[in-house]
């Protein structure tokens, strides 16, 4: 019998596929993409249509060659990669790198790794899809032509390395402009007056303060407060009102990408980067057992939350075997999309309901299982009958004053047996108290009356999790494109995450001023997820490619050429302060751009010489930060007797006299002050140091504990604080190759994980 071939994106899944598919069926992996648009040029071929210009990636050249070996004389090739947009163009170029006459490509969808879905997938193939092909395409072109025009105009304006993106540059906006929400804030005062009762019967319980003479209460002052807490004194307090109900309380779909993103965020303090790391392992395959691997879960990019009947049928079935008749629905609940497109995909679930978390466990590290469980758990939980949750609210009379009291016990528990979300925790929580038995006219007595102030509060900064969901109710981005958007905007030292929440950097402040002022349809929320929805049209063939991708540069070019002439440059002009200079006291501060970084300087240079640091106090109001770009340190001048104070220089940090220019004696650093930080805890065992950056005595870079001579422990790598999500090692180290460029790698022995820098 003749062979046919089965090419995957992962070499994971080659092992998985090879066992349910036999000798009938040879398995290769073009190990991601092996084409994409050049690094060093745009690669549009704007006059032609704008069509890429696609090349070999260096470094798949031998995996290309493997491809067409195996391939051979096979007749029947099944392009299998993802089954979304990114694998669909993986799927067109291997075709086109394997083209040949005489031999047939057929597009096989895996939405999960299981012997019956990878049978059933090979037995009914699919065409390649243009139009999927053409909606990645359009994204691929769209943010080329948007990068390859700005990215060089911040080159020009403000510095060498700088980028900025279509969708990465709409987040860095909305961190900024929530950032100045909070700067702008101003905080108002109030209170509340909080009665504790006591019934008949315990409990005792509490009631709020909510209105007075039928209108709602607000409660200034101090003043204000201690004059209401006088008019009820010697008040009786009585039931006016008593409503109690039943709810029913329905479980949450299975998980989509954000939403799985969001709860392992919140509730495991993954990354979203680490969670999509964790899930794409849990869909290629575990060995559950030698020579078993088994894809766990679906495909794990998806927005969809539809699940087909037999998986729910399934989860019913064991929640009947596990909890009891009385806890399983007794037809599958269907959960309805909010729009079409990506639903060829099913939400995320478990393969198999029978792979249970303990099952599972001997076979996967703390975090996959920690993952696992959370997914396995919310999707039987979604076939599990409601919660019924008895609520009690009480109105309690104060003379002309109305208190508010409630409670809620749970009579049913349902789903949350299972599975509770973040959400559903928070909102238990809230409402946790119990009510005593109250009935209407009944008299309480008053235990004693509690006064609280409070201020209004900002709105929150975004967490990695809030971020995520903000970016999906707003259209901003896929669920393939989250996890790298939050790890883009870090990295390239717009944004920082600060115990957990973003904040704009100073850089990311002025970059996307910057960039705002220019193109503000551009980075605009709403023309983002317009964007967005144009790139659904084109895969479901509702819009034109070419039209859509025309339209949009036409309105862009026209953008960019006023950006190009009127865009400010940092290295020259710089951005105005509005604050004076104390130099020379006719000129005005503006912020430019050194070698160095962002420094504050006098328009009337060369007149006026005067430099400063600067920093933002919590208003965003600008502060010189120590003038011509230097603190003072503990040391004197050994030459006038005047501090020393630390300043930037080419090669790092010296010592200059505060004296300059009549004094101009300089000082090398010491040791304490050059060495930098690298934001990684020192691995020996019992070591309190950190791994900080430093030099040998030849010039060479080097990392060793700050510790030194107590501990020498030393790496040339530089350490990067990220833990290794195979291994759970603390950090990854950093490497160049010619063959793989820089690249973060675990350096645990054993532990094989590598990830592109």
């Amino acid at each position: 019998m003749k062979k046919s071939l089965v090419i995957v994106e992962s070499p994971t899944k080659v092992r998985t596929l090879k066992k349910y598919l036999g000798n009938a069926y040879a398995v290769a992996a073009t190990v991601g993409h092996i084409k994409d648009l050049p690094k060093k040029e745009m690669g549009i071929d704007i006059e032609g249509g704008f069509k890429p210009v696609y090349k070999t990636i260096p470094g798949k050249e031998k995996v290309i060659r493997s491809l067409k070996q195996t391939a051979g004389d096979i007749t029947d090739v099944y392009l299998a990669p993802d089954p979304d947009r990114e694998g669909e163009a993986i799927a067109w170029h291997t075709a086109e790198v394997l083209e040949k006459k005489g031999r047939h490509f057929h597009r096989v969808l895996f939405h999960e790794l299981t012997e019956n879905a990878i049978l059933s997938a090979i037995r009914s193939p699919e065409a390649l899809n243009p139009h999927k092909f053409e909606a990645q395409q359009a994204r691929r072109v769209l943010d080329r032509l948007v990068g390859y025009h700005i990215s060089p105009l911040l080159w020009r304006k403000v510095k060498q390395g700088l980028s900025a993106g279509r969708v990465q540059s709409v987040a860095v906006r909305i961190i900024c402009e929530r950032e100045r929400q909070i700067q702008a804030f101003t905080p108002e005062e109030y209170w509340s007056v909080t009665a504790h009762l006591l019934a008949d019967a315990p409990p005792s319980f509490s009631a709020k303060l909510s209105k007075k003479a039928g209108k709602k209460i607000r409660i200034p002052d101090d003043a204000s407060c201690k004059a209401i807490l006088a008019d009820l004194d010697d008040r009786s307090f009585i039931v006016e009102e008593m409503v109690k109900k039943t709810v029913s309380q329905a479980p949450q779909p299975p998980f989509i990408t954000s939403k799985l993103q969001q709860d392992a965020i919140r509730k495991l303090r993954f990354s979203a980067k680490k969670t999509m790391i964790l899930a794409q392992q849990l869909y290629e395959g575990i060995e559950l057992g030698p020579g078993e691997p088994v894809g766990l879960i679906t495909y794990m990019r998806t927005d969809s939350v539809r699940i087909n009947k037999e998986a729910a049928e399934a989860a019913i079935t064991l929640v009947k075997e596990r909890f009891g008749p009385d806890f399983a629905m007794e037809k599958p609940r269907i959960f309805k999309n909010r729009k079409k497109a990506q639903d060829a995909h099913e939400a995320i679930r478990p393969t198999s309901v029978y792979n249970t978390p303990e099952k599972v466990a001997p076979f996967l590290n703390k975090d996959q299982l920690a993952l696992y469980e959370m997914i396995w758990k919310r999707f039987v939980a979604s076939q599990m009958k409601p919660a019924l949750i008895d609520k009690v609210t009480a109105a309690i009379g104060a003379g002309p004053y109305r208190f508010v009291a409630g409670g809620s016990t749970i009579r049913f528990p349902g789903f949350m047996t299972l599975y509770r979300s973040v959400d559903d925790e928070m909102k238990e929580k809230e409402e946790k108290e119990t009510l005593p038995p109250l009935s209407r006219g009944m008299r309480l007595n008053l235990k004693k009356l509690e006064p609280k102030q409070h201020f209004t509060q900002p709105p929150p900064r975004f967490s990695e999790a809030s971020l995520v969901k903000e970016l999906e109710e707003n259209g901003i981005g896929r669920p393939s494109t989250y996890a790298a958007i939050l790890s883009t905007i870090r990295e390239k030292g717009y944004v920082d995450l600060v115990k957990g929440y973003f904040r704009p950097s100073e850089l990311g402040f002025i970059v996307n001023d910057m960039v705002v002022g220019s193109f503000p349809d551009l980075v605009n929320v709403d023309f983002t997820a317009k964007m967005e929805d144009h790139l659904d049209r084109i895969e479901t063939a509702e819009m034109d490619y070419l039209k859509m991708i025309t339209n949009f540069y036409q309105e862009f070019q026209h953008s960019f050429q006023q950006a190009a002439q009127g865009m400010v440059s940092l290295k020259a002009i710089g951005v105005p302060t509005g604050l004076n200079c104390p130099g020379c006291k006719d000129g005005a501060l503006h912020i430019k751009m050194g070698k160095n970084g962002l420094f504050l300087a006098c328009n009337q240079y060369p007149a006026c010489t005067f430099t400063a640091n600067y920093l933002r106090d919590e208003k965003g109001r600008i502060q010189i930060n120590g003038q011509n770009q230097g603190e003072l340190s503990d040391e004197n001048c050994e030459k006038c007797g005047r501090p020393m104070r630390i300043k930037q220089g080419k090669y790092g940090n010296f010592l200059a006299c505060s004296g300059y220019p009549e004094c101009k004696n300089t000082k090398s650093v010491a040791p304490e002050h050059s060495e930098r930080k690298t934001g990684v805890k020192c691995p020996e065992s019992g070591c309190a140091g950190d791994l900080v950056e430093k030099t040998s005595r030849r010039g060479k870079l080097f990392y060793g504990c700050s510790r030194y001579p107590k501990c020498t422990f030393a790496l040339w790598e530089k350490p990067v604080p990220k833990p290794c999500p195979a291994c759970g090692a603390d950090f990854l180290v950093e490497k160049t190759s010619k063959r793989d460029g820089t690249f973060f790698s675990c350096r645990t022995p054993g532990c094989t994980y590598k990830e592109k820098s």
